[in-house]
């Protein structure tokens, strides 16, 4: 019992303490390093200049003519809403 007790204490320690110990200390000149591969290594700010570029483009449209479709036509609701549930309660008491 005693041994079981050590032990679990044991593990209890290990698992309080080892997340501090793996946790990283952050880089102080604001880059960010890939945790899967440590030799890569990032700036916290990237900026892109576009400035100079010319960007050119066109919009593009489907070719044809629109469309409209007939509106859907409206139906009565096939769903009967009841006033009451008075005889199934009746039903239902008396087979209790």
């Amino acid at each position: 019992m005693e041994l079981m007790r050590s032990l679990l204490l044991a593990l209890l320690a290990v698992t309080v303490v080892a997340p501090g110990a793996l946790a990283q200390d952050a880089p102080e000149d604001g880059t960010i390093v890939d945790p899967n591969d440590p030799s890569v290594v990032y700036k916290k700010k990237t900026e892109y200049d576009f400035e100079d570029d010319v960007v050119e483009g066109s919009f593009v449209r489907p070719e044809g003519e629109y469309l409209d479709a007939r509106r859907s036509a409206r139906h009565s609701s096939l769903i009967r809403i009841r006033e009451n549930f008075v005889p199934e309660m009746l039903r239902s008491a008396e087979d209790i």
